[in-house]
């Protein structure tokens, strides 16, 4: 799981830096509140995944999903824990359901749901 997070977000910054200097380990460091020797641990796979807190920065920063993030690195938000919590079968059943599920169906079911037509 952590050389998926930190191999996902090394080639993110990376793409970025491209065109970008800005998006250097250093940098990107200074700007999410971490030592660049410990991003960089993290992007080799050499260190776990950081806090939520942590990669909800690191998302803002590289223009990332932060649920997408948090996924790779085998976590999930704080927020949908607490609505989980709330409802802890309800959601497992539905979860277990939608994985095998095709992409279309699934965002059609969002879809329903948010939009109220159900």
């Amino acid at each position: 799981m952590t050389d998926v997070f930190g191999a996902y977000v090394r080639s993110r910054r990376e793409a970025l830096r491209l065109n970008d200097r800005a998006f250097s380990v250093r940098q990107v460091a200074a700007r999410i509140g971490i030592e660049p020797s410990y991003l960089s641990k993290i992007e080799r796979g050499e260190q776990r995944p950081p806090s939520e807190a942590t990669i909800v920065k690191l998302a803002e920063d590289l223009d990332e999903d932060a649920d997408a993030l948090l996924a790779m690195a085998g976590k999930v938000s704080s927020d949908l824990q607490a609505v989980i919590r709330h409802r802890p079968r309800l959601f497992a059943d539905l979860i277990r359901e939608l994985k095998n599920m095709p992409d279309q169906a699934v965002l059609r079911l969002v879809r329903e749901v948010r939009d109220g037509e159900w």
